[in-house]
């Protein structure tokens, strides 16, 4: 069990660092325990007596003490250092679609907005574009989704694509 404290309390302990003690922990077999304090007021000196180590935070003894969540995200900072962080599992993505194909999509979307009348008043039709060509071209395009997309477009249009 270790004690997080600042104050001196007439109790004699080991004294470690956040950082020494999350070494400490992973070096021991079995569980370990780290006690903290209510905000106010710290952790009571019978409970730092039950503890077999204390950690203390080295601080600028003008500042006298950190609140509780400053001294939980560095005991636990230091802790996770210790452990082989869980990764995300890595997903298999598919290649992203050759540009003809988006070039495509783009093209056969700008057809239909042309032919709808879309752009609208006629001086922003570049800047509107662009902003579209912008957003179709952003990365991770598929194949698959190029398709679907030609695909709704196709639909709109009154068409259907048969392969």
């Amino acid at each position: 069990v270790y004690a997080t404290t600042v104050r001196k309390r007439g109790i004699t302990k080991p004294v470690l660092t956040p950082e020494a003690a999350a070494q400490a922990i992973h070096a021991t077999a079995g569980r370990s325990a780290i006690l903290f304090g209510p905000e106010r007021s710290g952790l009571e000196t019978d409970d730092v007596a039950v503890a077999r180590t204390i950690i203390t935070v080295p601080i600028n003894p003008e500042f006298g003490s950190l609140n509780l969540a400053q001294a939980v995200i560095l005991v636990a900072y230091e802790w996770s250092k210790g452990v082989a962080l869980a990764s995300p599992p890595e997903v298999d993505m598919p290649l992203p679609a050759p540009q003809a194909e988006l070039d495509g999509m783009i093209a056969q979307l700008d057809a239909m907005l042309e032919e709808s009348d879309f752009f609208f008043p006629p001086a922003r039709t570049p800047v509107t574009r662009r902003t579209l060509r912008t957003l179709l071209t952003k990365p991770g395009w598929s194949t698959q989704e190029v398709r679907t997309m030609r695909g709704v477009l196709s639909s709109l249009a009154g068409k259907k694509p048969r392969a």
